[in-house]
């Protein structure tokens, strides 16, 4: 028999493990994906009143802000004294245009000169803001207010008195519109005696405004009255239905109760 040889030099190779090295960078953007759908579909199945309105867009935001950074910016703190004042259809079109050539513009920049002054009276910084004004974009303030009129037609005779539209399907704090809406309308009315019209139309719910400025800033779409009846209340009385959007807003910035001073219809 013949002995096998048995020395070091035959025994096979010892194997090596390989160290293994893992980039998570590449995979990031797929968690922050991953926990925006998450938190969308929490949002959808979690039962109502389980977290509080302000918790859900706490916890929206962080999730956005987070996921990208580059829209942070898109929602700001208001400015701390800067109001905006548009006058509805100025420097576009005459918006309604009365057979008499009265047209809806010259009322509605009218009452809206007269907010700019009595807000600057009061320490305000205040932007008078075209139709399509290009500071709209992104515009960062207190409030925006947008002032209109409505049809120089006749329609019956109700159709007498303001209406005034908060945005609250697309911004992103519609309890600061909401407040601000209830704010002017209770003022409007205690300072013009004019009724408040609760409904509202298309022109106004769907005004190009509420998608242009800066999503923290609460915005309010409203007509001060109608150019058929309340045309002599428009046209000789711009400083009165100035007065009472100016309390409005005040009423707004100040903090103070919507219902103070409220006249019934």
């Amino acid at each position: 028999m013949i002995d096998q040889d048995t020395s070091p030099s035959d025994e096979e190779p010892r194997q090596h493990t390989p160290e293994i090295s893992f980039n998570f960078m590449p995979y990031l953007g797929t968690v922050i994906s991953v926990a925006v759908l998450v938190a969308t579909l929490f949002n959808f199945i979690t039962p109502a009143g389980l977290f509080s309105t302000n918790m859900e867009y706490s916890l929206s935001q962080a999730i956005r802000n987070q996921a990208y950074p580059q829209l942070a910016a898109a929602t700001e703190a208001p400015s701390s004294d800067r109001i905006g004042i548009v006058a509805g259809h100025w420097g576009s079109d005459g918006g309604y245009v009365c057979t008499d050539g009265q047209t809806e513009t010259d009322a509605n920049l009218a009452i809206a000169t007269f907010v700019r002054q009595k807000l600057l009276e009061q320490g305000y910084e205040v932007d008078l803001l075209k139709e399509f004004d290009s500071r709209l974009q992104n515009y960062n303030g207190l409030v925006v207010v947008s002032i209109h009129s409505g049809s120089c037609e006749f329609i019956d005779n109700s159709a007498t008195g303001f209406t005034a539209v908060p945005s609250l399907g697309a911004r992103s704090q519609p309890e600061a519109a909401g407040r601000l809406v209830n704010c002017i309308t209770n003022r409007y009315a205690a300072e013009t005696g004019m009724r408040f019209i609760n409904g509202s139309n298309e022109h106004l719910t769907t005004w190009h405004g509420f998608e242009e400025v800066n999503q923290g800033t609460p915005v309010v779409v409203m007509e001060a009255g109608y150019l058929n009846l309340d045309r002599e209340f428009l046209t000789k009385s711009p400083a009165k239905a100035a007065q009472g959007i100016v309390s409005g807003i005040l009423c707004y910035v100040r903090d103070e109760d919507p219902a103070a001073g409220q006249v019934s219809p």
